[in-house]
C-alpha cells in the first residue's frame, strides 16, 4: 500500500485553500510510512510518546518533528475525531502552528497546519483520514 497518496490527500487545497502543510503517517511502533518534507524529521520516540500517556500534557506538552507544543484537547476516545489537538509554540517568526494526532489502530496520522488554519480545519483533515484507515481496519 502506497502511503504517499494519504499525504497528498491531506495536504490538499479545501475550497481553494490549503490548511496543512506538513504530514507524516507513522505506525505505532514509531517507524515513519509516509511523510512530507517538512516532517521527515519526526522521531519514533516523538511517535511513541504522541500515543502514550497523555495525561501530562498539560503540564509538559509533546514534541512534534522537533516542534514544542502544548495540548489544546485530547480526543483520541471520541469517535466524532480521535484525535489530539495540539499547538505549537512560537517559531523564530513568531508564528504558532495548530497539529493535529489522530490514531487508527496500527497508524498515526500527523497535521501541521498552516499558520493562517485554525485547528477545526486541521482536524477535518485528519478526522478524514483517520475515519478511512479505521474502517478498512488500519
Amino acid at each position: 500500500m502506497s502511503w504517499d497518496g494519504y499525504i497528498t490527500s491531506l495536504m490538499a487545497a479545501t475550497d481553494g485553500v490549503a490548511h496543512v502543510s506538513g504530514a507524516a503517517i507513522c505506525g505505532q511502533d514509531g517507524s515513519t510510512w509516509a511523510a512530507s518534507d517538512d516532517m521527515k524529521c519526526i522521531k519514533p520516540e516523538e511517535v511513541q510518546k504522541l500515543i502514550g500517556d497523555t495525561s501530562t500534557f498539560h503540564q509538559s506538552g509533546p514534541v512534534v518533528a522537533g516542534m514544542k507544543c502544548m495540548m489544546i484537547r485530547d480526543q483520541y476516545e471520541d469517535p466524532s475525531s480521535y484525535c489530539l489537538q495540539l499547538k505549537s509554540r512560537k517559531d523564530a517568526d513568531g508564528n504558532t502552528f495548530n497539529i493535529c494526532v489522530g490514531k487508527t489502530t496500527t497508524a498515526v496520522v500527523i497535521a501541521k497546519g498552516t499558520k493562517e488554519a485554525n485547528g477545526g480545519q486541521v482536524t477535518a483533515k485528519v478526522f478524514t483520514i483517520v475515519s478511512y484507515l479505521r474502517g478498512v481496519g488500519y
